[in-house]
């Protein structure tokens, strides 16, 4: 077998399921990726810790653990991205996963298409080491350093506290923030389980910066019970 080019990301992915790992294996090099695999929590912490792969794609649930506990530990000396994979839709562990450190959470059965999105996704962000002071989305532009934002030549004036929130979700493009995120980074960990004043301020937030046309796509996304993301 031939080495993988120069330059080809590679990604761990830990399932306990042989027909998946194979099926993410395909996915994933058609896609460009050089793929190692692991069925249990620690044989995905030996190959981490051997040669630290560029992402990783965890199952909720493996034989000797919780994907929740690897990421947590992977978390404590790595910032690469990290992907959670689960039959399980409820709220408190996709919850429990983003505030373990995972840049996102799908939900089995996915589409391989969205699968492979959102992880190029998380590398664009890891692969920042600069911010950009002037973000483009759908037409609105938002230059950080200058603190404005604008819609074709149209300002959009926020309070602070829409500005914080915009600000925080265009840092984080594409990635899932939970409710308790937002709190606390906009308005202080006092304030981390109002989640009434934050779908308020999101809701005046999205009437300012959106299309008013309402077939235009929506540019804040809603995970119900979970959080938000903003998406170009």
């Amino acid at each position: 077998m031939s080495a993988p080019a120069t330059g080809v990301r590679r990604v761990l992915v830990c399932d306990d399921e042989i027909q998946i790992l194979r099926a993410l294996r395909v996915v994933l090099r058609e896609a460009g990726f050089e793929v190692i695999t692991a069925q249990t929590a620690q044989d995905a912490l030996d190959l981490v810790s051997v040669r630290p792969p560029d992402a990783a794609i965890l199952d909720l649930v493996l034989p000797d653990g919780s994907g929740i506990d690897v990421c947590r530990e992977i978390r404590t000396w790595s910032s690469m991205p990290i992907l959670l994979l689960s039959a399980v839709g409820e709220e408190d562990e996709k919850v429990r996963a983003l505030e373990a450190g995972a840049d996102d959470y799908v939900v089995k059965p996915f589409s391989p298409r969205e699968l492979v999105a959102r992880l190029q996704a998380a590398l664009r962000r890891a692969g920042q080491t600069t911010e950009d002071p002037v973000i483009v989305l759908g037409g609105l532009r938002v230059d950080l350093a200058a603190r404005t934002v604008r819609r074709g030549e149209a300002d959009i004036h926020l309070t602070p506290i829409e500005y914080g929130l915009l600000t925080q979700l265009v840092r984080n493009r594409g990635r899932l923030l939970t409710h308790r995120t937002l709190l606390t980074q906009v308005w202080g960990p006092e304030y981390a389980d109002d989640t009434q004043t934050l779908r308020t301020h999101i809701a005046n937030l999205r009437r300012k910066i959106e299309d008013p046309d309402p077939e235009a796509p929506r540019l804040i996304r809603t995970d119900p019970g979970v959080g938000y993301r903003i998406v170009d």
